[in-house]
């Protein structure tokens, strides 16, 4: 992994401009701190002649700062800007530092083809079509909560497959004990017909693109799904997560769709008296689930880029209740035009590392909405 990224240090350059230096200027309209957030710039218009040769990106004090180029030509690297203010960066040309990657994600054959992922705060899996051979109904992402910084998804597969040791018991760095069943589990978006969730199964064919040091993405394509007459409907699922962030981002589009249908991204309800928002205005969904008395508290939600039309609560029929193991969703609900691309923010928390209570987390899910809503400034000359 540190020879890929170091091949991305040295990526050849194009052009000059301002002496083999660019100048980049983030400011920041919100009133409130942005600590650590990933930015990203287009990385062919930074024109710097440096053919052949490496360089770094610097703070205002001179200070390196890791960053990664992205599958689809971006420079990433995270900022710090107080409240209403602004603050200066430098790439130059120069020897870069080594820096320890902190996301990363794999494809685990050996676990009915798993694809799991993670960052310093959290990971996340999805299932395969090892596991939709077998018949095992397994619609939505996962979430292994986690309480160090250090990557650790790899070596819990390894002591799972190897040693007989389970990833659901806690042997120091967190677990898996999220439960997912035949539902939408952790942000999945699906489509509606009638309706009804027309749920997606395993991913069929996948492509990781980015695999740190600061961003990993896998772009996921979906067996076909049928509605009406239609049964030629693929889902293309592309989704990121970066270094520092508690939620993914996930893009997704239709291909073959024939007509515009709702999307609706879902949280499984896994008790319906638990507390939850579910806020159509501000664009955010975001649920408590039930606390474990060992394990603690994993709080999921979801943001939104575009409008919702609906965000609410819908519960399962008593048979779908002991069918599903769960007693319903909690759905943020969009339009979906045939040819377009839908976005979203997904993720989780646990209240072993960083949100003591539900109403940390809550306030974490509307900050990230406001985020979204003022994105920091970004000019380089």
């Amino acid at each position: 992994m540190k020879k890929l990224f170091s091949l991305f240090l040295c990526i050849t350059l194009m052009s000059c401009i301002h002496k083999n230096k660019v100048i980049i200027s983030v400011t920041n309209p919100s009133p409130f701190d942005r600590t650590n957030e990933i930015v990203e710039l287009p990385f062919p218009v930074i024109n710097l002649k440096m053919q052949g040769k490496c360089f770094f990106i610097a703070d205002n004090d001179g200070k390196q700062i890791p960053y990664q180029i992205t599958y689809d030509q971006k420079i990433i690297f995270p900022v710090h800007v107080s409240a209403n203010k602004k603050t200066t960066y430098r790439i130059k040309e120069g020897k870069p530092q080594a820096y320890t990657p902190v996301v990363y994600g794999q494809r685990y054959p050996k676990r009915v083809d798993d694809i799991a992922w993670e960052n310093d705060r959290i990971a996340f899996r999805t299932y395969g079509p090892a596991l939709q051979a077998t018949g095992e109904k397994a619609y939505g992402i996962d979430v292994w909560v986690k309480r160090v910084p250090e990557l650790i998804v790899k070596e819990r597969y390894r002591k799972e497959l190897e040693e007989g040791i389970s990833y659901h018991n806690d042997n120091g760095n967190g677990l898996d004990y999220y439960k997912v069943g035949p539902t939408l589990g952790a942000g999945t978006p699906a489509l509606l017909s009638n309706d009804t969730l027309v749920y997606p199964y395993c991913y069929k064919t996948y492509q990781i693109v980015d695999n740190g040091p600061l961003r990993f993405t896998v772009k996921l394509t979906y067996n076909p799904l049928t509605i009406g007459q239609n049964n030629s409907i693929v889902e293309q699922r592309t989704i990121s997560l970066d270094a520092g962030n508690q939620l993914n981002k996930i893009t997704i589009s239709y291909e073959n769709l024939e007509k515009s249908l709702p999307v609706a991204v879902g949280i499984v309800l896994h008790d319906s008296g638990n507390e939850y928002k579910a806020d159509q205005k501000n664009g955010y969904i975001a649920y408590a689930d039930p606390a474990d008395p060992q394990n603690g508290q994993t709080y999921l939600g979801a943001v939104f880029t575009a409008p919702l039309q609906e965000a609410k609560v819908v519960l399962f029929s008593e048979k779908e209740k002991a069918e599903r193991g769960a007693n319903g969703h909690v759905l943020g609900i969009s339009e979906y035009k045939p040819g377009s691309e839908f976005t979203y923010y997904t993720g989780a928390g646990w209240s072993k590392w960083g949100f003591e209570t539900s109403v940390d987390w809550f306030e974490y899910i509307q900050l990230f909405c406001e985020q979204i809503k003022q994105p920091l400034e970004i000019a380089y000359e």
